[in-house]
């Protein structure tokens, strides 16, 4: 009995000491939202000229948003469908991708099983009326095509085709319904034994996505998987766990979380991974962020795969939504989150915003682009592997077990510029257009087109010529080096506008360095293991 009166007396005490702190806390909340609500009326009624308080308040919200870490963000009304639908995994359309060229909505392609393809529409038709209206030479803009072409499932719309082999303009009523949004890019075989996976982002579907690829890829007899996450921004923390766990054997930990008002929260795998034992190589860069982080940070942690690349992001800063009152939202971060080793990956962020969002240029003039020799970690921040005691560190991205780094040839400025400008894209849809029957005709599949179909050199000379009408000038040097290259993405739009996407990556990475010493790491099975043990 004397026992139970000292716990309560201890809890009483507690809860004496802890009380006081909370109200104190709350009463600073409550007299500042006084003195808030006190100066909008005051602006709202005595202020000289006419004021808008909704828009000084929304001003007021993010710049002390912006006071407390990069990634705390407010999101209008406005905004927050849009933001949400590339997470959602789906919209409601009907189910095309297309250009504005020329100042005519073109169809690029029609998406499998959406509602255009179901009633004939075609890549390289061009609308030219939406419900009855031209839309043709009107300097119309992708966001007019949204409102114009989405809607509730079940809504009709109709449209007027202007197709090449008709003489005629067609008619084309469609019903809307649900489009999916996929996060998986490319799903096949680089050899006989190793697969490639391609993710986009974590959205609500990247789960499903990726078994259905794991499953085809199994029929091939995957042995070995290429996961690229190169440029992956993140997206849902509960895909990347689901993903990890793909890998990582029941009950071993893939990320925890915690805050100073977010008790620790641990996430483990389970035993219902689908690739527990091949091996596995993870691709990552500078563009690799949040998800994209736990992933690889997981299984670099375990030991349980080589990561190949450049330093990822390194945002290790878990957000969470919370709705005002008219509809708009505040990302408000709530906790860190940490590798299975402990690692902090968040690059630092007490340098302000401006400073913060400098990092990609300071990284490229810092050499680390480069070089691996520039880049240096706290060694107050180093950490152990979970198996092999490998040294790894936290305080800014995962950094890979293999640097492949970026190229530093002055002369992919030209090629750059070509692209900013669309200009290579543009030449390809132009192409398309004129060439898109003649060339199925001739290689009615991607495996034929992929072996014959060459770009030849007067391709070339047109892409330049294009270039030069947009305002780049002709630079020799530049395309004796880098021609081949050049080449190369004019074949891979191609084969993205006349089979797939997947196809796409299929010419793409055929010179791609970082995918080559993955292949490389799998031909070797010594070099793969002494990679994951710790050097003496």
């Amino acid at each position: 009995m004397k026992h139970i009166k000292t716990i309560g007396l201890s809890l009483f005490l507690a809860l004496f000491f802890i009380a006081p702190v909370s109200i104190q806390a709350q009463n600073e909340v409550q007299q500042n939202q006084v003195k808030f609500a006190r100066l909008l009326r005051l602006v709202d009624g005595y202020y000289v000229d006419s004021s808008d308080v909704g828009d000084l308040t929304e001003k007021a919200i993010v710049h002390m948003l912006e006071e407390l870490d990069p990634h705390s963000t407010y999101i209008s009304k406005e905004e927050v469908d849009k933001m949400n639908e590339p997470l959602k995994g789906n919209f409601e359309g009907i189910g095309i991708s297309f250009n504005i060229y020329k100042d005519t909505l073109l169809v690029t392609t029609t998406i499998a099983g959406g509602p255009s393809e179901k009633v004939g529409l075609r890549a390289g038709d061009r609308i030219i009326e939406v419900d009855g209206e031209n839309i043709a030479g009107i300097g119309l803009k992708n966001s007019d095509v949204f409102d114009l072409l989405r809607g509730e499932k079940g809504s009709k719309v109709d449209l007027t085709i202007a197709r090449k082999s008709e003489n005629e303009p067609l008619g084309f009523t469609i019903v809307r319904d649900k489009i999916p949004i996929f996060s998986l890019d490319a799903s096949y075989m680089l050899d006989e034994s190793t697969g490639y996976i391609k993710l986009n982002k974590f959205s609500a579907t990247t789960t499903n996505e990726f078994l259905s690829a794991m499953t085809d890829l199994k029929r091939e007899g995957i042995q070995n998987l290429v996961l690229d996450l190169r440029n992956n921004g993140g997206g849902y923390l509960k895909s990347a766990i689901e993903l990890a766990d793909q890998f990582l054997n029941d009950d071993q930990l893939v990320v925890y979380t915690d805050g100073t008002n977010d008790p620790r929260r641990e996430y483990k795998a389970t035993s219902k991974g689908t690739f527990k034992d091949g091996k596995v190589v993870v691709l990552v860069n500078e563009g690799s962020a949040s998800a994209s982080e736990i992933v690889s940070g997981a299984v670099q942690d375990w030991d349980r795969g080589v990561i190949i690349g450049r330093r990822s992001y390194g945002k290790g800063l878990v957000q969470k939504p919370f709705f005002l009152n008219d509809g708009s939202m505040i990302r408000l971060t709530t906790a860190h989150y940490y590798t299975p080793s402990g690692r902090c990956i968040q690059k630092p962020y007490d340098g302000g915003i401006r400073e913060y969002r400098k990092d990609y240029a300071n990284r490229i003039s810092n050499g680390e682009m480069f070089s691996a020799d520039s880049i240096h970690f706290d060694a107050e921040l180093k950490h152990k592997t979970l198996v092999n005691g490998r040294e790894v560190y936290g305080g800014g991205g995962v950094m890979p077990d293999i640097f492949v780094p970026m190229d530093t040839s002055s002369h992919y400025a030209y090629m750059n510029k070509l692209r900013r400008k669309r200009v290579t894209y543009n030449f390809v849809l132009d192409y398309v257009d004129v060439h898109r029957e003649d060339i199925m005709k001739q290689y009615s599949t991607f495996d034929k087109f992929n072996e014959k179909f060459e770009i030849t050199e007067e391709n070339v000379e047109q892409v330049v010529a294009k270039g030069v009408e947009e305002g780049i000038e002709k630079d020799e040097e530049s395309l004796n080096f880098l021609e081949d290259d050049l080449k190369q993405e004019i074949k891979a739009l191609i084969a993205r506008d006349l089979y797939s996407r997947n196809d796409m990556y299929k010419v793409l990475n055929e010179k791609d360095d970082a995918i080559l010493k993955a292949l490389e790491v799998f031909d070797n099975q010594d070099k793969y293991a002494a990679l994951l043990v710790t050097a003496d």
